[in-house]
């Protein structure tokens, strides 16, 4: 799978470099093109890594996947600093350490149901299946879609719980906020949905990753649909949630490979192109926080 997605590979926690160019602006093709030169330090870049580990987080414990791989192909590579914060997947990491079918959740709207792929194959959560199938050495992992075209996060939330019951999921992603940010849905209904959903779902011990609004540039200065994009982030930090930063992914990609076209006729929804890419972005994401855990504090109590 990963050779017929044109995948590269490099270090599982690959950073991609930023560089400078004239007047200090930042390279962002500089970035893109540091993938390959970092595949090719691999050995140096994991022990530079060893050395200075993401403040409050162990490395990881167990390898998530073989120390010179990435999901991410060249096209539709971001830097991981773009992508998602370090957050452990304490649930999903145990069923893998016990050999146990893990079985992810997709919920969420039209990019979560694939509205603009060519077939059911290659709508995001279908991609994502194989690779993570592939990353996994081979292990049956079941992705289920269950994407409704049009739905904002109120809508899902009526019916995750039950979704959740009936498919009893190791890690739900949660893809959101797109559709409240174009009704205009008010920030305090969106917060308070969001939020008291998620923590039913941890309380029945499942991993939740939310996966954050698309970038478009007819959306690009609203700023309701920033509003709802930092609210996102906001409680994914103040939940201690993985959020992969679909916003930032794809204006990282819009404004460094101008010729890669990831959308559909109607310039809003993902056609194959953007479905691979959302899908290497989210296994990225899953696979390089999969084992990581927080350090004990000093005094060794719990957090709370």
């Amino acid at each position: 799978m990963l050779a017929c997605l044109g995948l590269t590979l490099a270090p599982a926690s690959l950073g991609i470099a930023e560089t400078t160019g004239a007047g200090g602006q930042k390279s962002a093709a500089a970035e893109v093109d540091a993938v390959a030169t970092q595949s090719r330090t691999a050995t140096s870049a994991n022990s530079a890594q060893a050395k200075k580990p993401d403040i409050g987080v162990i490395p990881p414990i167990v390898p998530v996947t073989p120390p010179h791989q990435t999901v991410m192909s060249i096209q539709c590579a971001v830097p991981n600093s773009a992508l998602a914060d370090n957050v452990p997947l304490p649930r999903l990491a145990k069923r893998l350490r016990n050999n146990l079918k893990p079985v992810v959740l997709a919920v969420g709207s039209s990019s979560t149901w694939g509205v603009g792929s060519s077939s059911r194959r290659k709508t995001y959560p279908a991609q994502l299946e194989n690779i993570l199938e592939k990353v996994w050495s081979g292990k049956d992992v079941e992705v289920i879609n269950r994407g409704v075209s049009g739905e904002t996060a109120s809508g899902t939330a009526d019916r995750l719980l039950n979704l959740a019951a009936q498919f009893k999921p190791d890690l739900i992603l949660w893809q959101l906020g797109t559709n409240d940010a174009v009704l205009r849905v008010r920030i305090e209904d969106f917060t308070h949905t969001v939020v008291s959903t998620v923590r039913k779902l941890r309380e029945a011990n499942i991993d939740v990753v939310l996966v954050g609004l698309q970038y478009t540039p007819k959306w690009a200065r609203d700023s309701h649909y920033f509003a709802i994009r930092d609210t996102l982030y906001k409680i994914a930090r103040q939940e201690k949630l993985l959020y992969v930063r679909r916003y930032k992914a794809m204006e990282f990609l819009a404004r460094t490979n101008k010729s890669l076209n990831i959308m559909a006729r109607d310039n809003f929804h993902l056609n194959d192109m953007g479905y691979q890419c959302m899908a290497e972005q989210v296994a990225q994401a899953v696979v390089t926080n999969l084992f990581l855990r927080r350090k004990a504090p000093a005094d060794n109590k719990q957090v709370q």
